[in-house]
């Protein structure tokens, strides 16, 4: 397998040593999830790039090839994790020609795993890998460091927080396909709308053994999931407090003064 170049890497050392600014990483946004169901695995993702507070590109595609059945989520630098789903998925093909045999969830686990690893967290990429194979559907989460874990459900990316508490408060195992398919639609949308770096569109996959579907979400249709996402609960108890509850420590008053003629 071709590697990544950090020629850079000696550069910013010597700018560092004559203190000059080494240059700023960008802060990059995504929202990414999945869930294994009864027959296979959907895997989910906004569609916006960015780089810092610029949106790149509204149609970026961050559920990549692998396998037949078998595709990953990218979170991160879009080089990196376009470049390393590449790299793990021509060298699992070729394994799997030379084998004679289907390739496994296992298999880019470990490469992709092993080749984080080696690059100590440099190349900036996090993956879901989700698919199904001879033993099963799977989905695993990969981390920059090249840790990973097997997980019924999981989400990533910026706008995983979002996404992991509707996944955690809707999840059940042996879901049907259609019932995990709006789960994972109404996990992205809650992404994108509490993360500025995730939005546009949705995009969707679902794994069988026999058989991939992928489709994206029109802008329109998005919009409309708002209300099932953020439906109000029902209120367990009754609670009222009494004014002086909250002690108050310090307390401190300014007065503004405003420019009349520059309002």
């Amino acid at each position: 397998m071709s590697g990544f170049s950090f020629k850079n890497y000696f550069r910013n050392k010597v700018l560092e040593e004559k203190n000059i600014k080494v240059p700023n990483c960008y802060e990059t946004g995504t929202t990414i999830s999945g869930i294994i169901f009864e027959d296979g695995v959907v895997l989910g993702a906004d569609t916006r790039s960015t780089s810092q507070e610029m949106i790149v590109d509204g149609n970026c595609k961050k559920i990549h090839y692998l396998a037949d059945n078998i595709f990953c989520c990218g979170a991160g630098v879009v080089a990196d994790v376009e470049n390393l789903a590449q790299l793990v998925s021509s060298h699992i093909q070729l394994l799997s020609l030379n084998s004679g045999r289907a390739p496994l969830v296992c298999s880019f686990v470990r490469v992709m795993r092993q080749t984080l690893y080696r690059y100590q967290g440099y190349v900036t990429a996090a993956f879901i890998v989700g698919g199904v194979d001879d033993t099963g559907p799977h989905l695993v989460t990969i981390y920059p460091h090249g840790s990973s874990d097997a997980l019924p459900f999981a989400s990533m990316g910026t706008g995983g927080l979002a996404a992991m508490a509707v996944l955690e408060t809707n999840y059940r195992p042996k879901m049907k396909q259609n019932e995990a398919e709006d789960l994972v639609r109404n996990s992205i949308k809650a992404g994108v709308d509490n993360d500025l770096g995730s939005g546009s569109t949705i995009d969707i996959c679902t794994m069988k053994l026999d058989s991939v579907d992928r489709h994206q979400e029109t802008s329109a249709k998005v919009e409309t999931y708002s209300e099932e996402v953020y439906a109000r609960g029902m209120s367990e108890a009754e609670y009222s407090y009494r004014p002086g509850s909250s002690i108050i420590v310090t307390e401190e008053v300014k007065m503004l003064k405003f420019d009349q003629n520059r309002i």
